[in-house]
């Protein structure tokens, strides 16, 4: 919805594009609207990631900004995903959204709820800033 140019991890990219070939028929929105994000995304080695960036795995900070409620959590890999415990996948619409963005971002996205606008206020944890380029 956003279609900015995001910033992703080429080890990111990978990893989704490999998730988006097989993908089951039931989620194909999901798995669309990560597609056409991960279309307008510039590719860089984790090692040059930016430490704002919110990439795979990240802890983040981020506002409603028509609801000023703060939000924290680690984006996630479909299949750790449990909001119970912080960890929202990559497949919800928030996590499709902020994908890619930087601190300071205001990410506009589509949610069950309609169209809502976040703020990206901080990243907590990144996993390229402390040195940890694992899969």
């Amino acid at each position: 919805m956003n279609r900015k140019k995001i910033i992703v991890s080429s080890r990111d990219y990978t990893k989704l594009t490999g998730i988006i070939g097989s993908k089951p028929g039931s989620c194909e929105a999901e798995y669309k609207e990560l597609f056409e994000e991960l279309k307008n995304a510039v590719l860089v080695e984790p090692a040059n990631i930016p430490a704002d960036v919110i990439t795979m795995n990240s802890k983040v900070r981020f506002k409603d900004i028509e609801e000023s409620e703060d939000y924290i959590f680690s984006l996630v890999y479909p299949e750790d995903a449990d909001t119970s415990k912080g960890k929202l996948s990559i497949l919800a619409p928030i996590g499709t959204a902020l994908l890619g963005y930087r601190v300071g971002d205001k990410v506009k996205w589509k949610v069950p709820a309609g169209i809502k606008t976040f703020l990206v206020e901080e990243v907590l944890y990144q996993p390229e800033a402390h040195g940890d380029f694992h899969l």
